[in-house]
């Protein structure tokens, strides 16, 4: 195989994978969640206790590494199109056109890696799983919860206000207005119970404790 056919295969390669690559992250980047953030989540022992302060929170931002798929197709692409042009139609010599070929593809994976770091890998992009987690949220009763039957809650949660069906946990009524905290989440609707009652169960706990 000749040194341009070399570098053209590599180019092909590299942009085959290159295309693959954006064609996966088209569709894997806004990945669907049910529940965001962590605005008002209490603590899951017992689901009592003071809210998560945002340090509780705070997102721990996975390294990842510059050698990945999308670099390396990038620094195919990069490496064998910048050889085919050096050996077939610049004039160079075989170890010149290999060293201008390696500075030129790692000068197109490191673009992709900038790129991909300074947009693609936002903050808002690795939310640690808890953020997921609509447990330990407190609402508010905005459609009262019939007895054994379902009402709806009102929620803040990553800076924007929420909506979900809700039931009781115990089965009783809830009057509108009334503070609950979400203690499960299953077939597409939130269990609360009422925040005073658990802070209620909270309180006669402690006093037990201290007793």
């Amino acid at each position: 195989m000749t040194w341009p056919n070399f570098y053209l295969t590599c180019f092909l390669l590299g942009f085959s994978l290159s295309v693959v690559s954006f064609l996966l992250g088209s569709l894997n980047l806004h990945g669907l969640h049910l529940f965001h953030g962590h605005a008002g989540h209490l603590g899951h022992a017992g689901y009592v206790g003071a809210p998560h302060s945002a340090a509780g929170h705070a997102h721990q931002a996975a390294a990842v590494s510059p050698f990945n798929f999308a670099t390396i197709s990038a620094f195919l692409a990069w490496f064998g199109g910048a050889g085919y042009l050096l050996t077939r139609y610049g004039g160079l010599v075989a170890i010149p056109a290999l060293l201008l070929a390696l500075l030129t593809g790692i000068a197109g994976g490191g673009l992709m890696f900038w790129f991909m770091a300074s947009v693609l890998w936002s903050p808002s992009e690795n939310l640690d799983p808890a953020d997921y987690d609509p447990i330990g949220l407190i609402g508010v009763v905005s459609s009262s919860i019939r007895e054994g039957g379902t009402g709806e809650i009102l929620f803040p949660q990553a800076g924007a206000r929420k909506t979900a069906g809700a039931r009781s946990e115990s089965g009783t009524a809830i009057p509108r207005g009334t503070e609950v905290v979400i203690t499960q989440y299953k077939n597409g609707l939130v269990y609360v119970r009422p925040w005073a009652d658990l802070a209620r169960e909270h309180e006669l706990a402690s006093q037990a404790t201290n007793d």
